[in-house]
């Protein structure tokens, strides 16, 4: 395996062949931690692939990647939790789209796992998902220490449970149709979005052996990223299309979400994605060109149409 080495004069062709290199990766790691299809149910499998490699950003697996390098460890070590964090996520996705919550037929351009296949096995699909993640994590066969696993573990639990991603979408569905302040809307989507990117970041710098102040710098980086990426996400659920998303556009009027576009408006909204961006690229100063990836994606985020 490869650790191919990016400057901070990274443009964007050479970013793109970095996610692409990244991605595949990941994917190929991702497939060999799967069960083998022979010791689970058909089905279930089935659905664990159909949804685990529907063709994602990878984002979270990549930000747990390029944290760990730019504190000078290595991207072998870094892909298990990455792998796990990129599991939490699309169990998370799978129960997102249920009837019972977001009740939406497209993910990824292509049919929910519950419309592709049935609502109680995309139930426990997810729940297949959630336990692996936690199980790659800690396998005694990893080759990094117990204590920095152990780090990893509560990182992922606390930014996936009650205190993070699901406590922020119990949030987020009490607050439909209700007029919400700034605070409260900040506090829906640091938990349901951001929580898990600032703890890739963290689990990032743990695993590659990042002192104190490089984890701090880290975790803020992906506070502020994680934040972004959801207002950025409230902005093209108002202005792109079912096509180029791959999801539903249009929903978050229509079920009375709480956006940053609801409250602010989108000028305001993308001012603040800005602001956003710009300070967690400040955290990246110390780094030099070791987070040239980190950078390139904080950019990304703030930029993308998908």
């Amino acid at each position: 395996m490869t650790n191919t080495h990016y400057s901070s004069s990274l443009v964007s062709e050479d970013f793109n062949v970095y996610l692409s290199e990244r991605g595949k990766i990941i994917e190929s790691y991702l497939d060999g931690c799967l069960p083998a299809e022979q010791t689970l149910p058909p089905k279930l499998s089935r659905a664990i692939r159909y949804s685990l490699f529907a063709g994602g950003k990878r984002l979270r697996p990549i930000v747990v990647l390029a944290s760990a390098e730019a504190v000078g460890g290595s991207l072998a070590d870094a892909l298990p939790a990455a792998a796990a964090f990129e599991m939490i996520h699309t169990y998370s996705l799978i129960h997102d789209d249920l009837p019972a919550m977001d009740n939406d037929s497209i993910r990824r351009g292509k049919p929910t796992l519950h419309i592709a296949f049935d609502e109680a096995l995309a139930v426990l699909a997810g729940d297949a998902l959630q336990s692996l993640a936690f199980q790659i994590l800690s396998e005694e066969s990893s080759s990094v220490s117990p204590d920095r696993r152990l780090v990893c573990l509560t990182l992922l639990s606390k930014a996936s449970g009650a205190t993070g991603m699901v406590g922020g979408q119990v949030e987020d569905l009490e607050a439909e149709g209700k007029v919400v302040t700034g605070t409260t809307l900040e506090s829906i989507h640091r938990h349901k979005t951001g929580a898990l990117l600032q703890a890739a970041a963290s689990a990032g710098a743990v695993i590659g052996g990042g002192n104190k102040k490089q984890v701090a710098q880290l975790t803020r980086y992906g506070a502020n990223i994680g934040l972004a990426f959801q207002i950025i996400d409230d902005i093209l659920d108002v202005t792109g299309t079912t096509k180029s998303l791959g999801k539903s556009a249009g929903k978050d009027a229509k079920t009375g979400k709480a956006t940053y576009p609801k409250i602010y408006g989108i000028p305001k909204s993308k001012k603040r994605a800005q602001a956003l961006v710009a300070s967690a690229l400040l955290e990246l100063e110390e780094f030099n060109e070791a987070a040239a990836p980190l950078s390139k994606l904080a950019e990304r985020v703030l930029n993308r149409t998908t």
